[in-house]
């Protein structure tokens, strides 16, 4: 393990002095601009409005049972 990274080390070290001698040249060939893609999209037209109307309404009632006594069942 040891070696490996002494191996390591020595490439990065050969990069470096090389890339400073000028023998290795690291240039950027296009500009680096991130864009978010571009969507275009045909869509249906929704409208909403408002409308004042008289609707009849169904009334409910409710009516409670009389108090009546209730019968014993006879044996």
């Amino acid at each position: 393990m040891r070696a490996l990274l002494t191996l390591l080390g020595i490439a990065i070290l050969v990069a470096v002095v090389l890339i400073y001698l000028g023998f290795i040249n690291v240039g950027q060939t296009r500009p680096g601009v991130v864009q978010a893609p571009q969507f275009h999209a045909d869509v249906g037209k929704v409208t909403l409005g408002t409308e004042n109307k008289t609707v009849e309404v169904p009334t409910l009632s409710v009516q409670k049972p009389a108090a009546t006594p209730t019968a014993t069942p006879q044996q």
